[in-house]
């Protein structure tokens, strides 16, 4: 049985209402939900007996003693305390998948060569889930130090029944880029479609069900370092961007259920362990705090760009951060290059060639590049790091360089992302040694006439 917030309690069933869930708006705020009246206690957090007879049980997602404006925390009120299993046990990916998850990255596969790879499939000869379709391509630094960040792409084909995951190691920063996801959490459902993004916190349990789709595909940034936020917004002013009204939390919903299998599989340094239990683990009733999953509609994403000349730095398509102690330097950021308009005068419109400090890590969730006309494709990825040169192709460049500048719309149907870091990442042995890598990558460039005239201005 499963209920959700609608301000009193409602029931709700998933099979027969879809995904019309309720949420929360206002990224970053302090929440309370409930989905049976009086279930939150009143001016505290732990009485002595909780109302209904729930547990209370408080997820840190900060220490104790983080300063109070980064301090993050959720009190849950529960049928059950999440401690209630039996002991965790090694649990391994299908043994006839090449997938592998990773959370330590050394050099052994670093390269300065600019890399790209075509979209892999999802299996069609084995049923796979979320968990078990976790492959990591890239990294930097080590969960069990809290430094850097990990990039796994998913595939799936069945929904996680009577499954639940968590990763100790970092916070999931989702990106599908085909297929509709239903993610059960412990704070309530959220529903994620392509165009879409889900953050899920550290240690938040979650389901991935797929109720209207045959599979499922995309990216996933593992943030092992600090939690994301939203960009400061500088001499742009008060609005723009992601605007924080825009992101949206779940609400209670429970459920109630025993004397069933069910596996919770939590991640830990890198490898996937699994513990067995009885009942639901998302049996929490009410919840207070700011600890939570949230989601965000890319297409409400407030494009800034030049109105004069020249092309804009990429960062000005930051949606969000996390930073590192070096002001203005992000240990990640994700960015998006939507369809927007372009204007500058006597300008090379696309990106521009350039090599900077930063690393990169793209994917596209659909249509087509504007700085790669061909081969970089839906469901793919490419990798430049720091200091290694890119940009347009040449059909791009030729083209952009002899277009009538007039008013137009770039990107249109296409929509672009990138992880991009302060830290160097390195591709693991899969990205390199099984995953679909495209040799001919260089032949973006290589082609790339030379112009130069001295008789020439």
């Amino acid at each position: 049985m499963s209920h959700q917030t609608t301000n009193k309690c409602s029931f709700f069933d998933i099979e027969t209402y879809g995904d019309d869930f309720k949420y929360l708006q206002g990224f970053g705020s302090t929440f309370s939900s409930e989905s049976l009246e009086g279930a939150l206690p009143v001016g505290q957090n732990c009485p002595q007996k909780c109302p209904y007879g729930l547990y209370a049980e408080q997820i840190s997602g900060t220490a104790f003693t983080a300063p109070r404006v980064r301090n993050q925390r959720t009190w849950f009120y529960r049928i059950r305390p999440s401690v209630v299993h039996y002991p965790f046990h090694p649990h391994r990916q299908k043994e006839n998948s090449v997938r592998k998850v990773v959370s330590e990255f050394g050099s052994e596969y670093a390269t300065p060569q600019q890399l790209r790879w075509l979209p892999t499939q999802v299996p069609k000869e084995e049923e796979i889930d979320f968990v078990d379709g976790l492959t990591t391509m890239a990294g930097a630094g080590n969960a069990a130090h809290k430094s850097g960040f990990a990039i796994h792409m998913y595939h799936a084909n069945k929904s996680m029944n009577k499954r639940a995951f968590c990763s100790a190691d970092g916070d999931f920063l989702i990106v599908p880029q085909s297929g509709k996801l239903h993610i059960q959490t412990e704070c309530g459902w959220l529903s994620v479609r392509p165009k879409e993004i889900c953050v899920v916190p550290r240690g938040i349990r979650f389901s991935v069900q797929l109720k209207e789709c045959d599979s499922a595909s995309g990216y996933i940034a593992e943030l092992f370092e600090g939690h994301f936020t939203l960009p400061d917004l500088g001499p742009i002013g008060a609005n723009g961007l992601a605007n924080p009204r825009d992101f949206c939390y779940p609400t209670a919903c429970y459920e109630d259920v025993d004397d069933i299998e069910y596996e919770v599989i939590q991640k830990y340094q890198g490898k996937l362990f699994c513990a067995n239990t009885d009942h639901s683990v998302f049996d929490v009733v009410a919840w207070h705090g700011n600890y939570a999953p949230y989601k965000y509609n890319l297409t409400l994403f407030n494009t800034i760009n030049s109105v004069s000349f020249d092309h804009i730095d990429p960062c000005i398509f930051t949606v969000i951060t996390a930073q590192s102690n070096d002001p203005g330097v992000a240990v990640l950021d994700f960015v998006i290059f939507p369809p927007r308009h372009s204007v500058q005068e006597n300008t090379f419109r696309p990106p521009y060639f350039h090599r900077n400090t930063m690393n990169e890590f793209m994917g596209l969730i659909e249509g087509k590049y504007e700085a790669k006309q061909t081969g970089f494709l839906p469901g793919g990825a490419s990798l430049h790091n720091c200091m290694s040169p890119h940009g347009p192709d040449r059909d791009t460049f030729e083209k952009a360089s002899n277009a009538e500048l007039v008013a137009e719309k770039v990107a249109g149907g296409s929509l672009a992302f990138m992880f991009e870091s302060t830290y160097m990442i390195n591709p693991t042995e899969w990205a390199m040694t099984q995953a679909p890598l495209d040799k001919e990558y260089h032949q973006a460039w290589v082609p790339l006439e030379k112009h130069f005239s001295k008789d020439r201005k």
